[in-house]
C-alpha cells in the first residue's frame, strides 16, 4: 500500500487557463469556483482561466486563484478515492495544505492569501527588493556571499533542492550577489520574475500585518500531519500553526528540508496537486527514489490514477 503526500504548490506556477479543464468535467469543482466568486467578490473563474495575464500576476490576485486551482484538483483526487497520509505546500501553498488537512475553510484560505499578497506588496516598494534562482553552489557558499555583500541586504529566501537555491533582498544586493555567484562557480544565476522578495527580513512588516488577520481565523487541530516551510517540521497544534505562517514570510523557506523529513515518515509517493509541475522537479532531486505525480487537469489525473494504482 503506498502512502501518500499531497504538496501544493506556491506563487509561479499560475497561468492563463489553469483549472479549466477540471471545471469543465467536474461539478465539484464548479462550485469551488462558485464559492471562490461569491467570496472574493470578482470573477476570480474568468481570471484564472482567461486571464489577462497581466492581473492573474498581480500577487494579491495570484495568490487566491493559484489555492482555488490547488483545491479543485485535491477535491478531484479526494473524489478519486486518493487520500493524503500527510501534506504540505511550498510557499503561498502551505494554505492549501492546510485547507487539505482541514486547518482552515477554503473561504478563510481565499481571504487570507489575498491579503497576504497586498501586505507582501506594500511591505516593499516595486523595484526595491529582488529575488534570484542560485544553481550549482552550497548553501554554505551562498550564505557567505550574502554575508560579505558591499551594496545591501541580501539572505537565503528558500532551499529548494541541493542544487537550487533562491536568494531575496535588495536589488543592488542581489544583482551584486549574482555576480558573485557565478564567480564561485555557479551553474546559473538568475533573478527571478517576482514582485516582492519574500521568505527574507524585508518581509516583517508584512508578517506583522498576517499576524493581526490570522487573529480573526478560526483554525482547528490538523487531521493529517502538515510539514510546515519555516521549521521542517509536522505540526499538530493550532499554535505552531500560526506561528510558524507569520515566520514563514520573513524566514528562510526550507523546501528540501520539508520533503525528506516527509520521506523518512515512510512516504514513497507524492503528488503535486495543483497548477504546473515546479515541485515535482524538486522533489525528483532531492530524492530520486520516490514516486512523483502531479494532478492539474483530466490527463494528469488519469496518469497519477494509472501511476499510483
Amino acid at each position: 500500500m503506498r502512502k501518500i503526500a499531497f504538496v501544493f504548490p506556491g506563487q509561479g506556477s499560475q497561468y492563463v487557463g489553469m483549472g479549466q479543464d477540471l471545471y469543465n468535467n467536474n461539478a465539484s469543482v464548479k462550485d469551488i469556483y462558485i464559492k471562490a466568486n461569491e467570496t472574493l467578490g470578482y470573477d476570480l473563474k474568468d481570471l484564472s482561466f482567461n486571464g489577462p495575464a497581466e492581473e492573474l500576476n498581480k500577487t494579491f490576485r495570484t495568490q487566491p486563484c493559484i489555492v482555488t486551482a490547488s483545491i479543485a484538483a485535491y477535491k478531484v483526487l479526494i473524489d478519486s478515492g486518493v487520500t493524503p497520509s500527510i501534506t504540505a505546500g511550498h510557499s503561498l501553498g502551505e494554505y492549501s495544505a492546510l485547507v487539505a488537512a482541514s486547518v482552515m475553510s477554503f473561504t478563510d484560505a481565499l481571504r487570507l492569501t489575498e491579503k497576504r499578497g497586498i501586505f507582501m506588496q506594500e511591505a516593499v516598494p516595486a523595484g526595491v527588493g529582488l529575488m534570484a534562482a542560485i544553481l550549482g553552489l552550497s548553501r554554505d557558499v551562498i550564505n557567505k556571499i550574502c554575508t560579505d555583500l558591499k551594496t545591501g541586504y541580501a539572505a537565503c529566501a528558500n532551499y529548494n533542492s541541493p542544487q537550487q537555491i533562491v536568494i531575496a533582498g535588495e536589488t543592488a544586493a542581489i544583482n551584486e550577489a549574482i555576480e558573485l555567484c557565478k564567480k564561485a562557480g555557479a551553474k546559473r544565476a538568475i533573478p527571478l520574475n517576482v514582485s516582492v522578495p519574500s521568505h527574507c527580513s524585508l518581509m516583517i512588516d508584512a508578517s506583522n500585518r498576517l499576524n493581526s488577520a490570522l487573529e480573526a481565523i478560526m483554525l482547528t487541530t490538523p487531521e493529517i500531519p502538515i510539514v510546515n516551510n519555516a521549521d521542517a517540521m509536522k505540526l499538530s497544534n493550532v499554535d505552531s500553526i500560526k506561528s510558524s505562517l507569520v515566520r514563514q514570510l520573513n524566514s528562510p523557506l526550507l523546501w528540501e528540508d520539508s520533503i525528506n523529513v516527509i520521506i523518512e515518515s515512510g512516504i514513497d509517493t507524492f503528488i503535486e496537486v495543483g497548477p504546473g509541475k515546479a515541485l515535482s522537479g524538486l522533489i525528483k532531486r532531492i530524492d530520486p527514489e520516490v514516486s512523483v505525480f502531479n494532478v492539474e487537469d483530466s490527463k494528469s489525473l488519469d496518469n497519477t490514477l494509472k501511476g499510483i494504482s
